[in-house]
């Protein structure tokens, strides 16, 4: 997908692929549910969740696979094992197909997140 015009997460869902809609989805609701005192917005087009005007989190329907975007260091660094097998760029974990996108890490990750305020890379 190119990077989205979507005003909105609502508007940037409705144009992903649909083999890939229910999944971006769930993902949502996952931020949602989990990140209080975080703002969704729409950044660098794609949904972002912010604390305080930064950006923590994001994802992204991309050409090959979904991104998950952790940007924030501390977190990372404090989940080195788990994420040691997973598909990974510098602050991002790509799942190339739908259905292995692992809820249970990325609600993990979310928590964390939540615990406490750190470094954004």
């Amino acid at each position: 997908m190119v990077q989205s015009q979507a005003e909105d997460v609502d508007s940037y869902l409705a144009e992903v692929p649909e083999e890939r809609r229910e999944a971006l989805t769930r993902l949502r609701e996952l931020c949602r549910g989990e990140l209080q005192g975080f703002t969704e917005v729409m950044a660098y087009g794609m949904p972002a969740y912010e604390r305080d005007g930064i950006g923590e989190i994001a994802f992204a329907s991309q050409k090959q696979y979904i991104s998950f975007y952790l940007l924030r260091s501390d977190v990372r660094e404090a989940f080195a094992e788990r994420l040691a097998g997973q598909d990974m760029g510098k602050g991002c974990l790509r799942f190339r197909k739908p259905e292995k996108i692992d809820f249970r890490l990325l609600r993990d990750l979310l928590r964390a997140t939540v615990a406490g305020a750190g470094k954004v890379c």
